[in-house]
């Protein structure tokens, strides 16, 4: 039956890559509420970012995640790990030169003007750039005459294409140092960092070189007003007192970090006085004592936090807002999301009430809660379990043809999964206390049937109600949807032979369709399921019935809302049959 198939991530395939973006596009632009930037160069004006007009922007984006920088739970890696310890697993399988032509194509596909194409359409405004720095420069090991630089075109040229693709959508890029020389924290998987060779803090040489980095960005793109803001040092995370505080977050004194933070910034300072500076504090970016202790040291500077897994309400970011409002300093949320989402919703609720932009992290990967979804061919499957023990060692053609698939093929933009409701949660949901319809669920003259994962999109609360939402702080860890697919809201789905369904319903929990109809008339309608259940249509006196004892409803011509309620636990719902009405 049709109206059951897999569906909700909208697949986007080779030669329908124009109806699908049609598709979002319509459905999104109506509620789009990215302001339009007038052009020029972004600047910090007292607490907000304005343009050249003076007029506040909040900057609504997402991040680049995995595309110049790899991090292992991206590709489902067993054990995650950091990119050099990915591409020496490879290496393993088909050797240096393959291994090679493998991250070129990478690079080639995992970020493609098709993707930023689609980030304008549905209204976000910039993207976060998390550079490698080895894309850029030489390591300090591989420097043929110690204390000099040697640059790689590898990261200008791409730098330099994504800005070609930002400009013809009228969209802008914070450029993120997001791998430093060294690595600028315990948690190495972020920056690559080899736990064997000297940090960035451990060596002078390393820091020499991400400034001189940085001097050179400066220079290339100090007249390009579609580069936002340079984000110089992405989550350091560093116990430079306490090697016991691993990753910095009880450091009250952050000296080498401010210095470096400081020293960067002057570097970019001798060719670019334009740009936006920003900064991120210790333990992964929000560790501020000590680094403002004596005030800004640019008047073109803005504070970056990062958010992920604790609450939405405003004393979430007391102390971030307590250094805004002490400096007079702008905000930024550089990396949001791994969350529901419902959580996506009211963190954007939060930091635009308070005029903070944010970038979402990532765009894609191999899981369910971002816009896009990689769905890898079925021999990258059968690689993971060799890596994970648990198969045998693929030949190395058959590790090449798993390898160079992904590359070439299924991280491209036409054969990614579109999550609808994902970006809905990031742009209108935010902003509404009214559902959307998350398909376009039509009942003709002779009835029909709608999947009952499709219910419409929205908050908690307002297109659904579930127990178990989302993951916060303070509140037990959960999975707010155990099937980790088809949607990122906080219902339970599960999928067997048949396709996927709603599941582990609770009391009081609830979910609406939004229906249109031809014709107005008294619809049969029975539910496929188990349990009981009230429905309410269009606000009506509610009725309680049997999982699968039919009942007559009444639908306008147009559009209807149905919302169905668990009355009791466990409660299961695959489908909603609506049948002819009655004469």
């Amino acid at each position: 039956m049709g109206a059951l198939r897999k569906a909700g991530a909208v697949p986007i395939r080779h030669g329908h890559v124009a109806r699908a973006a049609a598709w979002l596009l319509a459905a999104f632009s109506a509620f789009a509420t990215t302001p339009s930037m007038a052009g020029g160069f972004l600047r910090a004006d007292g607490t907000r970012i304005v343009d050249e007009r003076g007029e506040p922007v909040i900057l609504r984006g997402v991040g680049l995640g995995g595309w110049m920088l790899q991090e292992g739970y991206m590709l489902e890696m067993p054990g995650a790990g950091t990119q050099r310890s990915i591409r020496a697993r490879i290496v393993d399988l088909i050797g240096e030169a393959k291994a090679e032509a493998f991250y070129q194509a990478w690079r080639d596909n995992r970020v493609t003007k098709a993707d930023i194409d689609a980030l304008a359409a549905w209204g976000f405004n910039h993207v976060r750039l998390p550079m490698h720095y080895a894309l850029y420069t030489a390591p300090v090991s591989e420097e043929p005459v110690p204390g000099q630089q040697t640059w790689r075109e590898e990261g200008f040229r791409r730098t330099d294409e994504l800005l070609s693709w930002l400009k013809a959508n009228g969209m802008t890029v914070v450029l993120d140092l997001h791998a430093a020389p060294g690595g600028q924290g315990n948690d190495v998987n972020i920056a690559d960092r080899d736990p064997a060779a000297p940090s960035l803090w451990d060596d002078g040489a390393n820091r020499d070189k991400m400034v001189a980095l940085w001097r050179r960005l400066a220079e290339r793109y100090k007249d390009e007003p579609a580069v936002a803001a340079y984000d110089i040092l992405n989550e350091p995370n560093w116990g430079f007192h306490d090697a016991a505080d691993r990753n910095g977050c009880k450091e009250s004194g952050n000296a080498p970090l401010r210095e470096l933070l400081q020293r960067t910034t002057r570097a970019i300072r001798e060719v670019d006085t334009r740009h936006i500076v920003i900064i991120e504090g210790n333990c992964w970016g929000n560790n501020y004592r000590g680094v403002l202790d004596e005030g800004p040291w640019d008047d073109n500077l803005v504070v970056s936090f990062h958010k992920y897994w604790n609450g939405t309400g405003r004393d979430s970011i007391a102390e971030l807002l307590a250094l805004r409002d002490r400096w007079k300093l702008p905000l930024y949320l550089g990396e949001t999301g791994e969350n529901s989402n419902d959580w996506y919703a009211r963190t954007v609720a939060l930091a635009e009430g308070e005029g903070i932009g944010w970038a979402a992290w990532p765009l894609k990967k191999i899981r369910y809660n971002n816009p896009l979804q990689i769905e890898p061919n079925p021999a990258y499957a059968r690689l993971l379990a060799y890596w994970a023990g648990n198969g045998k060692r693929p030949t190395a053609d058959e590790a090449e043809h798993a390898l160079m698939t992904l590359a070439t093929r299924d991280i491209r933009f036409e054969y990614n999964l579109v999550h609808p409701d994902v970006v809905d949660a990031w742009l209108r949901a935010p902003h509404a206390d009214r559902a959307v319809p998350f398909r376009d669920h039509r009942i003709a003259h002779d009835g029909g049937i709608v999947a009952a994962v499709d219910f419409d999109m929205g908050r908690d609360g307002v297109a659904y109600h579930d127990t178990n939402s989302a993951n916060e702080s303070g509140k037990p860890r959960v999975d707010w949807n155990p099937g980790k697919g088809y949607r990122n809201d906080g219902v339970d789905l599960a999928r067997d032979a048949s396709g996927w369904r709603v599941v582990d319903m609770q009391p009081g929990e609830w979910m609406q369709y939004t229906i249109a109809v031809d014709r107005a008339g008294t619809y049969g309608l029975d539910l496929d399921g188990r349990g009981t259940v009230r429905l309410r249509v269009n606000g009506t006196t509610p009725v309680d019935l049997r999982v699968g004892e039919p009942v007559d409803i009444p639908l306008l011509a147009g559009r209807n809302t149905l919302v169905v309620e668990a009355l009791v636990p466990d409660m299961e719902l695959r489908a909603l049959h609506f049948s002819a009405p009655s004469r």
